[in-house]
């Protein structure tokens, strides 16, 4: 198993990687993504990796017919719960998606806040950028938000120190290969706790994980390699342009 497939991983790092300031924006993340694939209501919007359905719920309550897929099925049961509480409808699937696929069902697929990058080999990550490709309808769109190589140099911290949903949060980055990825180290105290004490209290959890950084330009590539008749690149959701001052990768591919 993956640490991406972990349930218990999952229950404890959403309050942390989804804080509030997440949740704020993801309102106009959804409105963004409905002007950008020029959504009629009622179109049919695939959010592959859809966690909690932070953006998922949103989708739908500008009347778009939305379908979440996820590996975990406790956040799936967290976005049902989110929807119900919205008043609104999601269709939400529990699978992977390195194996998801459904041919040219949806007007518009969305992955966002670096859902992309994790699997142990490139050929899987980019197995799950074909699946979404190849689930988008000719005339559709795609739209992806993640961490690239450029913006991973752009915003490079050796690592922060929060409080965050109950928790002392020590977060350590290290940069693996030639820019090739990101290994994150996320350690989890007790609110309460010391941590400049020597010794150092035990932590709650100690966490690390490594992200594949991919160039913009070569994932712009792929999405025309897989069946796009046109990819581009921003620097955020407003059609900035994606150089020395992108707030991050906004790669929109459209078919």
């Amino acid at each position: 198993m993956q640490w991406f497939e972990s349930e218990n991983f999952w229950t404890q790092f959403a309050p942390i990687m989804f804080d509030d300031a997440r949740w704020a924006e993801a309102p106009t993340v959804a409105q963004y993504v409905k002007d950008i694939a020029k959504l009629a209501p009622g179109s049919k919007v695939l959010d592959a990796g859809c966690g909690l359905g932070r953006i998922s719920v949103e989708l739908a309550a500008l009347d778009l017919d939305v379908t979440g897929v996820d590996i975990i099925q406790s956040e799936l049961d967290a976005a049902q719960d989110s929807a119900q509480a919205e008043g609104v409808v999601l269709t939400l699937v529990n699978h992977d998606l390195r194996t998801f696929h459904a041919p040219n069902q949806f007007d518009c697929a969305v992955n966002l806040y670096t859902s992309f990058g994790y699997c142990d080999t490139i050929d899987e990550d980019m197995q799950i950028l074909r699946n979404i490709a190849e689930s988008v309808k000719p005339g559709g769109t795609f739209i992806m938000e993640c961490t690239s190589r450029e913006t991973a140099i752009l915003y490079w911290t050796p690592g922060e120190e929060f409080e965050r949903a109950g928790y002392k949060v020590v977060t350590h980055f290290e940069v693996t290969g030639a820019w090739e990825g990101l290994k994150s180290q996320w350690i989890l105290y007790p609110a309460d706790a010391d941590i400049k004490k020597t010794p150092a209290p035990q932590p709650v959890v100690d966490h690390t994980f490594i992200q594949r950084l991919y160039p913009a330009t070569f994932l712009r590539n792929k999405l025309m390699e897989f069946g796009f008749s046109k990819a581009e690149v921003y620097g955020d959701f407003d059609f900035s342009p994606y150089n020395e001052n992108a707030r991050t990768m906004v790669l929109i591919g459209r078919k």
